[in-house]
């Protein structure tokens, strides 16, 4: 848990980090909080991070980021929690 925790952190400190990259001249180039998919929820996000994160995938995310290789599943289920990632940080679920 406390690799998902903190790979939330690192990404959330990284994205902020690349706000300022690209803004409109004389605006703050803050697009605001993107919309969920229809069905999902903070919470239900939140949810299947955490599901993901008792199977490991944190490890997996960090393995690929470093050029190691995964099997096709391991593959979904990094695919998998970078999107549901993005999904909860676009929408500002962690503020």
């Amino acid at each position: 848990m406390m690799r998902g925790c903190r790979a939330v952190v690192l990404v959330a400190a990284f994205s902020g980090a690349l706000q300022g990259c690209g803004g409109a001249a004389g605006g703050s180039g803050d697009p605001g909080a993107r919309p969920l998919p229809p069905g999902q929820s903070c919470g239900s996000i939140r949810s299947e991070l955490n599901r993901l994160d008792s199977k490991g995938v944190p490890a997996q995310v960090e393995r690929a980021s470093n050029g190691g290789k995964l099997n096709a599943t391991q593959r979904a289920d990094v695919d998998k929690y970078n999107d549901l990632l993005n999904q909860y940080l676009g929408a500002r679920c962690h503020v």
